[in-house]
Parts: structure tokens; C-alpha cells; sequence
């Protein structure tokens, strides 16, 4: 039994989980109908549809930071590529003529799409051709990429009446959240991909060991186009869902600071920034965590200028009881106790 213990104290994802447990605990105290999901109008409705619809947008950019960091990388520039794909989309559906049509509203995403494939290119390029180290090359992006936003609205935000864009950010699909479907079916198909396939194992030698892999036969630049691509990929997926909820383009303020909450989960999840070994499902706990820590503070009545101090709090906590030193000290704990116990036994 001891044993068991021991293995699942050990495993990456029980302090996150923990972490995740104590803060449902403190929403149920602090509003007892926490866990309550009530169906309206044939939607679903409640305190844990509030958290996957908000956190949707987090999670989808932290997938793609995962793949990143576990190729030994960061992505800062996800923020301003959520405020580009926004405004592109809405600079396009607002010129339309007929702003409410789906054929305007899919033109629009394609294009915006398009464009984010584009950036995280020019960020592969970069790093894998330029050898541009990946937090300066993403951070070129990070800052450019707000003032090429400002410059698609013109200064301005740019609002939309267009009930299928809405639908991409409020919108329900047999009861759910369509941000939450998005969500899903964007881990669902970057599991398959990496875990099905030899993708991930090569994304993990590039991580550990970039020479090496490199004269194994793996095409490490080809590998890191494919991964920050991705990355861009994800964060304007995550823009278009963040536009649309407000069915308005703010190149200010469209994900802004997303690309520290991905970061944030994909550690807290267990994934080393010095690369190699990834966990997605860590990345979705941690994604939960964070939006959970968002709710908590809404809930508790925490002061909103404290929000970003309870939040770091509460992280460096997961994080110290992740850390190596804290499981060495955990074991030797484990072991005095087990001579303890030997010595308790010897003298019966």
C-alpha cells in the first residue's frame, strides 16, 4: 500500500491535481450550487461550463506550447497572433456587404487562418534556419505583431453583427459549448498525431538531444516549422473564439497575457521547459487550474487588483511541490518513516 502511495505522489500529475481539487472544494464552500449544471433552452448552463468555455481558449494555445517547449522552445508571440487572426476577421467581415452571411464569416476565418500559418512560419524560420534563439524570435513577433493588429483596425475596435462569427464564441452545439467542442477536438487530434504516431517521440528527441536526433536522421528543422506553425495555428483558433465572444476586434486587448497562462499550464502540468518529455493531458489540468484559480477569485471576493498576486501564489505553490528538491524531501520523509516502522516492528 505504502508502495502505491509512493508512485502516485510521485506521478507529475498529482500535485496539479490536487491543486485542482482543493480549489472545487473552495468554490463549493464559498457557493454551494458550484457544482450544479442546470439545461436551458436546451443548453447547458453552470459554474464547470463557465470554466471550459473560458478556459477553451487557454487550453487550445496551450497545446501548442507544449510541442514548443518539449522541442526546447517558447512561443511568446501567441497573444498578438490571437489579436491578428481577430481583426483580420473582423476587418474582413465588417467590409463585407453582407456581414451575416456564412460564406463571408468562412472567408474570413480561412483568411485569418492563412495568415497565423504564415507567422508561425516566419517564427520556424527563424528558429530552425536563422538559429535565432526561440524566445527572441517569438519575442519579435510578441511585440510586432501588436502594432501590425493596431494597423489592420486602423486604432480602432472593430465591432461585428454577424450571428454565425458569434456562434464561434457563444455558440452551443447540442447543449455544449462550441469553444469547448473546438477545445476538444483539438487535443483529440494533437494526441492522435503524437502519441499515435512517431511525431511525438521525435518532437521529444529534438528536445532532449537536438544533435543527436540530428544524426539519427531526424529532420529537426522540419520538425520545429511543424511546431511553431502549429503553435500559431492554435493561438488563432484561440483569437477567433476570444473576437467573436465579443463580437468585436481589440488589438489592445485580444489575448493578452494568454501566452503566460499557456505557459503556466503547460508547466504546471509537468512539462520541463528544458524540453524533451511532454504531457498533454498535464497541459489540460493545468489549463484547468488556471481558470479555475480565475473563477476562485471572482467567487472568494478576492480584490481584482489582487488577482495576478493570488494567481502567482498559488502557481510558485504547485510548483515548489513539483519540484525535484521537494520530491527528494518527500522520499527521505518516506524512508525515516519506513525505519521507523522496521524498528517499531524489531522491537515488538
Amino acid at each position: 500500500m505504502s508502495a502505491l502511495f509512493a508512485r502516485v505522489v510521485a506521478h507529475r500529475l498529482f500535485w496539479p491535481v490536487v491543486m485542482l481539487l482543493v480549489l472545487f472544494t473552495i468554490n463549493l464552500i464559498a457557493f454551494p450550487g458550484f457544482f450544479t449544471v442546470t439545461i436551458r433552452d436546451g443548453h447547458l448552463f453552470g459554474s464547470l461550463i463557465d470554466i471550459l468555455r473560458n478556459g477553451a481558449p487557454t487550453l487550445i494555445i496551450a497545446i501548442g506550447m507544449t510541442l514548443v517547449i518539449a522541442t526546447r522552445g517558447i512561443d511568446l508571440s501567441v497573444g498578438a497572433v490571437c489579436a491578428i487572426s481577430g481583426a483580420v476577421a473582423c476587418s474582413i467581415i465588417l467590409g463585407s456587404p453582407t456581414p451575416g452571411s456564412l460564406s463571408t464569416v468562412a472567408v474570413a476565418v480561412t483568411v485569418a487562418m492563412l495568415i497565423a500559418l504564415v507567422l508561425g512560419m516566419w517564427n520556424g524560420f527563424l528558429v530552425a534556419v536563422v538559429g535565432v534563439q526561440p524566445i527572441i524570435a517569438t519575442l519579435i513577433l510578441m511585440t510586432a505583431g501588436r502594432g501590425i493588429a493596431m494597423l489592420i483596425t486602423e486604432g480602432q475596435i472593430l465591432t461585428v453583427n454577424s450571428p454565425p462569427f458569434k456562434f464561434l464564441g457563444s455558440g452551443f452545439w447540442f447543449g455544449i459549448p462550441i469553444a469547448v467542442i473546438i477545445a476538444a477536438v483539438v487535443f483529440a487530434v494533437a494526441a492522435l498525431v503524437t502519441r499515435r504516431t512517431a511525431l511525438g517521440m521525435f518532437i521529444e528527441s529534438v528536445g532532449i538531444n537536438p544533435e543527436a536526433s540530428r544524426q539519427a536522421g531526424v529532420r529537426a528543422r522540419g520538425l520545429l516549422f511543424v511546431v511553431y506553425t502549429f503553435s500559431a495555428f492554435c493561438a488563432a483558433i484561440a483569437g477567433l473564439i476570444l473576437t467573436a465572444n465579443t463580437a468585436a476586434a481589440d488589438a489592445n486587448n485580444t489575448g493578452l497575457f494568454i501566452e503566460l497562462d499557456a505557459i503556466l499550464a503547460v508547466v504546471i502540468g509537468g512539462t520541463s521547459l528544458a524540453g524533451g518529455r511532454y504531457s498533454l493531458v498535464g497541459t489540460l489540468v493545468g489549463a484547468l487550474v488556471i481558470q479555475t484559480l480565475v473563477t476562485t477569485v471572482y467567487t472568494v471576493g478576492i480584490p481584482p487588483i489582487a488577482t495576478m498576486v493570488f494567481k502567482a501564489a498559488v502557481v510558485t505553490a504547485v510548483c515548489l511541490l513539483q519540484s525535484p528538491t521537494t520530491a527528494e524531501a518527500l522520499r527521505g520523509f518516506r524512508q525515516r518513516l519506513a525505519i521507523r516502522a522496521g524498528k517499531g516492528v524489531a522491537a515488538s
